[in-house]
């Protein structure tokens, strides 16, 4: 099942199922399911069985074309991503491959729609894009083994870890560079692990303005989702809706001699196979900061 947030033509969000060229808006059919994402997912044992049965029985109510695909998980609780964990990255970082997982946090405020502007800031001109697999936590859990993990991941999904350079590399901890407002977009919907298959078999591209930059496939993951769920739930309490990325391949900006950082006006497509596509376009942060809508 593919599950996504949107905005009707009447600018109303809700949470739908992705069907053949449209969307159903849940609410208008179960009206008693939660009316936000993180929320079904909490309560998935609950809907799953209804919606299947929506989905055999109920046409879209709106066409894709129709409607804004907004981030999944409009203001997730949790932001994590994963770094150096594909060899290729690794190699053209100059750093070491780590022993150990490497993890930074986005605000949750970094959060953006799949096809939503990303800004350009005021404050720097070295802005990257790194393709990325993300998944979204479906389970409360903690101490999770890597056997486990697949129980507690709820769906996968494409994700750009947009990052600022300058910021991220001048001090150790890369929070900051990281975490600006509007720089994770993903989506375009989540897809439920049924319909996935192996997570650790897909493959991932990003193109700059049309230019293929990055190719590659999670089978290169240096930590598999497993095992980052496994690390990541030894720390902290994982919950609905939290979303992990999971880490780029080679080829992004910083690792061009010279870097080829994004400018006003690119065109930024991450694509995976079996999971879809996002497209976002940097634009000028404006003055007081143009804020962001999921």
């Amino acid at each position: 099942m593919k599950l996504c947030t949107f905005k009707t033509p009447g600018g109303l969000q809700g949470v739908g199922i992705v069907v053949a060229g449209g969307v159903i808006r849940i609410a208008d059919h179960l009206s008693a399911a939660p009316r936000e994402m993180a929320g079904l997912i909490a309560e998935w044992n609950l809907w799953q069985e209804p919606l299947r049965r929506l989905v055999q029985l109920q046409p879209a109510d709106f066409a894709l074309d129709e409607v804004t695909l907004m981030a999944p998980v409009p203001r997730p609780g949790k932001i994590l991503g994963i770094g150096l964990n594909y060899a290729d990255h690794v190699a053209e970082s100059g750093m070491a491959t780590p022993a150990d997982q490497l993890w930074f946090a986005k605000m949750n405020t970094s959060a953006n729609g799949p096809y939503a502007a990303i800004d350009l800031p005021q404050v720097s001109a070295q802005l990257d894009y790194e393709a990325e697999m993300v998944f979204v936590i479906g389970k409360r859990c903690r101490h999770v083994s890597r056997e486990q993990a697949p129980e507690v991941i709820f769906g996968y999904c494409v994700g750009n870890d947009v990052s600022v350079r300058d910021w991220q590399l001048r001090t150790s901890q890369f929070v900051l560079g990281k975490a600006f407002d509007g720089h994770a977009p993903f989506g375009p919907w989540l897809v439920t692990p049924d319909e996935v298959g192996n997570p650790h078999e897909l493959g991932i591209r990003c193109f700059v303005n049309g230019e293929q930059r990055q190719g590659s496939n999670t089978r290169e993951l240096i930590f598999d989702c497993y095992q980052q769920v496994e690390h990541l739930s030894k720390v902290m309490t994982l919950e609905p809706g939290d979303v992990i990325y999971t880490g780029t391949p080679g080829g992004v900006g910083v690792g061009f001699k010279p870097p080829r950082w994004l400018r006003e006006g690119d065109r930024v497509r991450v694509e995976i196979d079996g999971l879809g596509s996002i497209e976002n376009v940097v634009r000028a942060e404006q003055p007081g900061g143009n804020g962001h809508a999921a």
